[in-house]
């Protein structure tokens, strides 16, 4: 058997158990009683697992480390062990080797030699706690319902093999019991057959006929140490339902979780609702749809000036069928944001550490859903405002007793639903930005004038995006280098989402970002300046409206739209694209845009209509200004470029 073809369900499933160990590990260090105890159990079993799938895969290196850890795991179960610092401190580095491991085994790496010194440091954890398991014989009984696998025809001894339910990778695990059999003797016949085993296209027990001079004692004790076997049976009548038996194990099998686990009767195989499948499958998928969708605009485009009705109701029906298969796929893409978000409760705990603060982290919305693509990008922008948010923003326990607050810091990371888009906000109780160096450290750049006194919002956001802006006296090893803030502008911008920065000084600081649910197709506003197409989503579109002279005022030197008692600044996008064509013929119109609190009147020349648009990235030149998110490609063949709303607001 090639185990190749299992690396990368290997690899997706130890990434949710080393998940499941460092969420279980913060529960462990800040609880107790029966808290702790069941923090260590699920630390247990997860370790466990990954030893069992890593031993199968061949993979020696994570197989010892986690033995080692399971052990000293083990000594903490019984209370031989207590969860003092000095253990804590040892099972989180652990968790992090493992991790390592699992991606260099996987990856076909050179083991790291601090893998090796963890390994030998937990097994001399593991002496000096003392072996205290015991050999004394315990008795449980299985219930011994009817088995769903088919006894194999033929000569020689029948074996009927049941795997613990919930197995990892049955597959292969049944496919080793086979060769162990084989190391007996002749296996003449496997029932359901061996390629249907390693397909996983059993339930959870299967049987062979073996020739072997082997006593059957020996044959179950060696079927039963290839791992993750509840229970062996032997003999013509296995297949017959028996009353309920005893098994007898050691209390070290237990330790170990080696002993048998009692089976139900499988009567019914359960149908599978789900399926793996590749991710770049998916995204094959959603290039297709993107340029169906395109393909799909050409085609209403003709279809409109065509008088055969029946070719215009084909291409009516034709576009519903495209429209609910694009739902489709959008929808198979979308993924809860608890698959990035699991991974900061751990960052921001050794953040703290390192800079001997206090801080309550919580998360919320883990349930909101986002684009997969789009989910896999917004992790780095994430963890720099978290990074930023425990070093810089939140105090250290004497500084903000001494301002009153609690020792501890509160810091929230919160995803949520905002229309067609999710917001994501990083908020925390600290000292917020201190506009005064802000300022100070802009005038000494150079990037303000020295006369100036103030900043304004938009002016504090511009300056702190900067590439290479930094208020930080030093460079620690979590910020002070000026590409914080910057990255996250950045990043978020490239995926046609905003940044908002708000800031009071001594009570916080809150970064929301803004993202579309999906980067490839949304639908958008069509408007014109002279021959030129622009595209707007409407997400952040309120309305809009005829551009007519009554609504016009004059604010502070300032052209204002007054449109039902509130005042709107205009931005007229012929100034913005630096247009040099004829003014527009008839009447301008304004579109109403928004982003979080802020509104502005857009002016163009005329509004051309919605239409679904696949979003194409794309470089824009360099130190051009930001006002494009994207480009796409319309029905008619034509390109338009999409307006980035947040760069205008």
């Amino acid at each position: 058997m090639d185990s190749a073809q299992y690396a990368e369900l290997f690899l997706t499933e130890s990434r949710e158990h080393v998940s499941a160990i460092n969420h279980a590990l913060l529960d462990l260090e800040r609880g107790d009683g029966a808290r702790g105890t069941d923090a260590i159990g699920a630390i247990f079993r997860s370790v466990h697992t990954i030893k069992g799938m890593s031993a199968t895969m061949g993979y020696a290196p994570v197989a010892a480390l986690a033995h080692e850890l399971e052990t000293l795991l083990d000594m903490m179960r019984r209370g031989t062990r207590t969860a003092d610092a000095t253990v804590m401190e040892l099972l989180f580095t652990s968790a992090d080797l493992l991790e390592h491991a699992i991606e260099g085994a996987v990856q076909g790496v050179p083991v790291s030699p601090e893998v090796g010194v963890m390994t030998a440091r937990l097994k001399a954890e593991g002496k000096a706690g003392g072996d205290q398991r015991s050999s004394v014989a315990i008795q449980m009984p299985v219930d011994t319902g009817e088995w769903s696998a088919p006894a194999p025809d033929g000569a020689g001894l029948l074996v009927r093999v049941r795997l613990v339910e919930g197995t990892p990778l049955k597959g292969v695990r049944a496919f080793l019991v086979v060769q162990a059999a084989r190391k007996l003797g002749e296996v003449a016949a496997v029932s359901p057959p061996l390629d249907e085993l390693q397909a996983d296209k059993f339930n959870h027990d299967f049987a062979l006929r073996l020739h072997s001079d082997r006593s059957q004692g020996e044959v179950t004790t060696a079927l039963r140490n290839a791992g993750d076997v509840a229970e062996v049976r032997i003999g013509e009548d296995a297949d017959v339902a028996t009353p309920a038996h005893t098994m007898e194990f050691s209390v070290a099998e237990l330790a170990q979780g080696v002993a048998p686990v009692p089976a139900k009767a499988a009567t019914v195989v359960p149908q599978q609702r789900s399926v793996r499948i590749d991710l770049r499958r998916l995204d094959t998928l959603m290039n297709l749809i993107g340029e169906l969708v395109i393909t799909r605009g050409r085609l209403n485009s003709l279809a409109a000036t065509s008088e055969d009705p029946a070719l215009v109701e084909t291409v009516a029906q034709a576009s519903r069928l495209v429209a609910d298969l694009q739902d489709e796929i959008m929808t198979s893409r979308m993924v809860p944001v608890w698959q990035v978000f699991d991974r900061f409760p751990r960052l921001v705990r050794d953040a703290a550490r390192s800079l001997d603060k206090q801080v309550e982290f919580t998360v919320e919305g883990k349930d909101v859903e986002l684009d997969r693509s789009m989910l896999e990008e917004v992790g780095d922008p994430i963890v720099h405002l978290l990074r930023n948010a425990v070093d810089h923003g939140l105090e250290t326990p004497q500084e903000r007793t001494s301002k009153g607050k609690p020792a501890t810091g509160r810091l929230l990371l919160s995803a949520t639903r905002d229309r067609s888009a999710v917001a994501i906000r990083v908020e925390d109780d600290g000292r917020g930005i201190d506009r005064e160096r802000v300022l100070r450290r802009a005038r000494e750049s150079g990037l303000v004038d020295v006369g100036k006194l103030e900043l304004s919002d938009e002016e504090l956001v511009r300056l702190i995006a900067r590439a290479g802006f930094s208020t930080a006296e030093r460079v620690t090893d979590l910020s002070g280098r000026g590409v914080g803030v910057d990255a996250v502008y950045s990043r978020v911008r490239a995926l046609g989402g905003s940044v908002d920065i708000r800031s009071v000084k001594d009570e916080g600081t809150t970064v929301t970002l803004r993202l579309p649910l999906t980067l490839a197709i949304v639908r958008s506003l069509l408007a014109r300046i002279g021959g030129e197409t622009y595209a707007l989503a409407m997400t952040h579109v309120r309305e809009t409206v005829e551009f007519r002279p009554a609504l016009l005022r004059t604010v502070q030197g300032r052209e204002v739209l007054m449109l039902r008692d509130e005042v709107l600044p205009i931005v007229r996008l012929r100034t913005l694209v630096e247009f040099d064509g004829a003014p527009p013929r008839g009447l301008e119109q304004a579109i109403i845009v928004e982003l979080s609190e802020r509104r502005a009147a857009l002016v163009v020349d005329a509004l051309i209509g919605q239409q679904e648009i696949v979003v194409k990235q794309f470089d824009a030149v360099r130190d051009a200004r930001t006002l494009f998110g994207g480009a796409t490609i319309l029905g008619d063949g034509a390109p338009a470029l999409i307006i980035d709303v947040s760069s205008i607001l």
